[in-house]
């Protein structure tokens, strides 16, 4: 079963290895840094658009985000 923390541990890890700080990446989203802190540390989970966004600017792979795979 997939579980909503192992979904923000995968997001969470993407997010730290990627290179790109969080005020940049935030910057990219256009949205508030706090909210990419918040993502990291789990406390949230971003929406949809954002999700599918951020997929795209860390050129992650979503199945991978989502443990689809």
């Amino acid at each position: 079963m997939i579980t909503l923390q192992e979904i923000q541990k995968r997001l969470a890890e993407t997010i730290k290895h990627s290179g790109l700080s969080q005020s940049k990446i935030a910057e990219m989203l256009n949205i508030n840094q706090s909210n990419i802190s918040h993502y990291v540390k789990g406390d949230k989970f971003p929406a949809l658009d954002t999700l599918a966004n951020l997929c795209k600017i860390l050129d992650a792979d979503a199945n991978y985000i989502l443990c689809l795979e």
